[in-house]
């Protein structure tokens, strides 16, 4: 009879305790490069009456006979939902 992978004893690792080298990966710490460190905790609530939106789009915007197609092949369907059948 075969022994399985779970039959085989498992091996413990060893841990070593002590002190991390200064430079490990090599990272420089946020109060080195001029930034603050980013702050720990759940994020503020924002307040979205004071957001601003700009639409800085053009009037028409250019769509390819290609994007159409793609567009067609995937939401087909759905465009029949909202805007009825096409011609």
């Amino acid at each position: 009879m075969s022994r399985r992978s779970t039959d085989r004893p498992r091996r413990r690792l060893r841990v070593v305790s002590g002190a991390l080298p200064d430079d490990l990966y090599d990272y420089i710490p946020p109060d080195e490069i001029g930034r603050p460190a980013p702050p720990i905790g759940r994020p503020p609530k924002h307040d979205v009456e004071s957001w601003t939106v700009t639409d800085d789009w053009p009037e028409r915007v250019p769509v390819t006979e290609a994007e159409i197609d793609l567009f067609e092949a995937w939401f087909g369907d759905i465009f029949d939902e909202l805007f009825g059948p096409s011609r």
